[in-house]
């Protein structure tokens, strides 16, 4: 444990791989594993239970695996957070511990890139590949699916789901479920368009893009009935797995869409 500083603090049930680095006045508290070349800056508090992967950078006063901020949690309860590999967590980053409302589990995936002061709270499974800029909120049992991006200062409802490949604008206040592929913005926010520029990027080809943009067209601007539109998007799935991936979406909401 060459790599940590003689003035952090690393209990002794803690397991760091030998090439941890752990920066001055850190706590590592009990029950916390931490993986091959993850970096922990200055001033950073780990409480456990709690896992963290591979080649994670952990940055001054982040607070991570503390206990949830629902007044029901018990500090003897089973619960946890786990995080994955290779993700960047700036200053005042908060990750806070499941509840037993739930599966007693916070989770961060892969890749992801957490801005400074942003907010994860319990019982939210967050994916892989994923932003949230500066001040980024979740409220309790959010799910933020893979490749989204959230504004800064972006505020999400509890109970929430943010589809894949989706995007806010800065400020935006999700109170329904945001559906996959789309750009949304507003207070409460609201699918402006789907995510073209993003969707490039992550080479998705014109074919997959123009059956993305059929089927937003058929969500928000067809008038139609939910469950008339669920019957089209059916069939279109048929050949585009992007559009099934949507209707598999709407139909496992239990908050509804924001249309």
């Amino acid at each position: 444990m060459s790599g940590i500083h003689p003035t952090a603090i690393v209990d002794p049930t803690a397991q760091l791989h030998p090439s941890v680095e752990v920066g001055p006045y850190s706590i590592i508290g009990a029950n916390v594993s931490i993986g091959e070349g993850t970096w922990i800056g200055p001033h950073v508090v780990l409480r456990g239970p709690m896992s963290i992967g591979r080649g994670n950078r952990i940055y001054q006063f982040a607070s991570l695996g503390e206990l949830s901020q629902d007044k029901s949690a018990r500090d003897d309860d089973d619960t946890r957070v786990e995080i994955g590999n290779n993700n960047t967590i700036r200053e005042y980053v908060t990750i806070q511990r499941g509840t037993l409302k739930d599966q007693g589990l916070t989770r961060l995936g892969d890749d992801n890139w957490v801005m400074a002061q942003a907010h994860i709270a319990h019982d939210c499974i967050v994916g892989s590949h994923t932003i949230l800029a500066n001040g980024s909120t979740l409220a309790g049992h959010v799910t933020i699916e893979d490749y989204v991006g959230l504004g800064g200062y972006t505020l999400v409802h509890q109970f929430c789901r943010v589809g894949a490949h989706s995007y806010t604008g800065g400020g935006a206040v999700v109170l329904r479920d945001l559906m996959p592929f789309v750009i949304a913005e507003g207070q409460p926010a609201r699918p402006r368009g789907i995510n073209t520029e993003g969707l490039k990027r992550r080479g998705f080809s014109a074919e997959d893009i123009g059956a993305i943009k059929d089927a937003f067209k058929r969500v928000y601007l067809s008038g139609a009935l939910m469950s008339d539109v669920k019957l089209q998007l059916g069939e279109i799935a048929q050949r585009s797995p992007h559009v099934a991936q949507i209707l598999a979406f709407i139909e496992s909401s239990k908050r509804a869409l924001a249309r």
